[in-house]
């Protein structure tokens, strides 16, 4: 294996920050910078190189990844698997021109404690009868060693219905659309939240979102959905 090579990349500046870096590694891949089995310069460094986060230089990763170009070894680093993306891997186009993970995740974090907070105050008897119904799914799901996305929709979307405000109805339906469509969403979301280690961790934040809604508490609903939404961000983000 050749040696780890470092190479200055250009500072980035656009709010779709990680296409940006996904382009510009790729593009030193093609040209030959990085062979297949070279590593790539460490997150921490790319980093620094970018000027950014860690956040964009993961979702550019993960999208490298996710076409096939590069592989990861934990503990060890990242490494070229291929010079191009290998044909009919690649999601580029449809990966790159839909919403990012980080747009649907900062809306969410905005969004989501505003709804939680109307529906603590506004829930009927049946909205949390169907939200008591959804949990206990939930509940069933993780003892059986298992993340469904779906039931995890069908909770948020509940939640947003017992708001009984149409538009945050509306959003919560347009926001599950567009993380349907975002590959690079799923693909993060099955390498992260589907972990065990994860699972039970998001149950019992939900847990405690309905726990709160059923008392009625708008406060303790906003604090949890605000440490929900923090804990999304984080693990999503989490290598």
């Amino acid at each position: 294996m050749r040696e780890v090579i470092f190479i200055s990349f250009n500072p980035v500046s656009n709010k779709k920050l990680y296409i940006q870096i996904y382009d510009q590694i790729l593009s030193q891949i093609e040209l030959g910078t990085f062979k297949i089995g070279d590593k790539l310069p460490s997150e921490r460094e790319l980093c620094a190189n970018f000027g950014v986060s860690r956040a964009p230089v993961r979702q550019a990763l993960s999208a490298l990844e996710m076409n096939g170009i590069i592989y990861s070894r934990q503990g060890e680093g990242v490494f070229v698997k291929n010079t191009k993306i290998t044909t009919g891997t690649s999601q580029s186009s449809s990966l790159l021109e839909n919403v990012s993970p980080e747009d649907i995740v900062e809306a969410r974090m905005t969004i989501e404690p505003l709804i939680v907070k109307l529906a603590a105050m506004r829930a009927t008897a049946e909205d949390i009868a169907d939200l008591r119904k959804t949990i206990d799914m939930m509940e069933e799901e993780t003892k059986q060693g298992i993340y469904v996305p779906e039931t995890d929709e069908k909770l948020h979307k509940g939640i947003a219905k017992a708001s009984h405000n149409d538009l945050f109805i509306t959003f919560m339906a347009d926001i599950s659309n567009a993380m349907k469509k975002q590959e690079m969403w799923q693909f993060i979301r099955d390498r992260t939240v589907t972990r065990p280690d994860y699972r039970e961790v998001n149950f019992k934040e939900h847990k405690m979102l309905i726990e709160a809604i059923e008392n009625h508490d708008d406060k303790k609903a906003v604090e949890v959905m605000t440490s929900h939404m923090k804990n999304l961000f984080d693990r999503y983000w989490k290598v």
